[in-house]
């Protein structure tokens, strides 16, 4: 079993709803994208801010619009953290990436709205700028779009981000969890290897060990376990073990020294240098994106 793709991600129903759940809930649209820039403007479809949608009908506004969004998508995947950018109409598109062992498997991009009240002055100019050659329906149509353009005070836009954040843990952890998982397509051995490494994770793991264990040669285990994981041992259980820190992660209770060598961990840099690689984040960002509480 290879790690999951990004098309993997796709397919969950979660990803429908999620986004269905956020535009009600925030006014805002939502779409789960690859990593990789776009080589054309993303549309949120029926659900697009409808001044955009009549800006990018003229050639100037929509390539404007693409450029606001590739930056936010280079931002994010560069950064690896939540990014935020305006547009040349004064809107904010935000781009939040999923981060999945330390890898960049795909994006939140949402926005579309203004963080402080349009003006006529405003308008104008971005009138100026388009310099467009739309009839006056055009022009009475992109005003009243503009002018009913949401606008966010800072603290929910500050839980907006939130909110998405939360989501994309939620989908890198699904990814994790996916990967760790023993599956009846795999060889024995390597089944085998994964379940021993889950039930020692927080013991000292070595090659010679396992491959001991599943009763094959270092080499041979080696290259089966590479070919049908797609990760090194090595790598494996790193994610194990952060997978188990996760889930010690949730019990406030417990420090986080503790969770160090709960999880198998030999000493408390080590840790928090292969979680944040591989989640993203620290372990006590982690544990306060968990137990936050989202204004709205």
């Amino acid at each position: 079993m290879n790690p999951i793709t990004f098309d993997d991600l796709a397919r969950l129903p979660v990803i429908q709803y999620y986004e269905t759940a956020f535009r009600k809930v925030t006014g805002m649209s939502l779409k789960v994208i690859p990593p990789c820039e776009s080589n054309r403007r993303l549309s949120f479809g029926e659900f697009e801010n409808p001044f955009c949608s009549q800006v990018t009908k003229t050639p100037v506004g929509c390539r404007a619009c693409w450029d606001a969004e590739k930056r936010a998508e280079r931002g994010a995947g560069k950064k690896l953290i939540p990014e935020q950018v305006s547009c040349f109409a004064g809107l904010t598109d935000v781009a939040v990436p999923v981060i999945v062992n330390g890898h960049h498997m795909a994006t939140l991009m949402s926005g579309q709205i203004f963080r402080r009240p349009p003006t006529e002055r405003d308008f104008q100019m971005i009138l100026k700028m388009l310099k467009s050659e739309e009839n006056a329906d055009w022009e009475t149509k992109t005003r009243k779009a503009y002018f009913e353009t949401l606008v966010i005070t800072p603290d929910r836009f500050q839980a907006m981000v939130h909110l998405l954040s939360v989501f994309a843990q939620y989908l890198a952890d699904f990814a994790s969890r996916h990967a760790i998982a023993a599956s009846a397509q795999e060889p024995k051995p390597v089944s085998s290897a994964k379940q021993f490494v889950l039930s020692h994770v927080e013991e000292p793991i070595t090659l010679a060990l396992v491959a001991q264990h599943v009763s094959i040669s270092r080499f041979h285990f080696c290259k089966l376990f590479k070919k049908s994981t797609g990760m090194t041992l090595t790598e494996y259980v790193a994610l194990a073990r952060v997978e188990k820190a996760k889930t010690l992660l949730l019990d406030v209770s417990v420090r986080i020294s503790e969770v160090v060598f709960a999880a198998g961990f030999g000493s408390i840099p080590r840790f928090n240098s292969v979680f944040k690689r591989r989640v993203g984040m620290s372990p006590t960002e982690y544990r306060a994106t968990l137990h936050s509480s989202v204004p709205m």
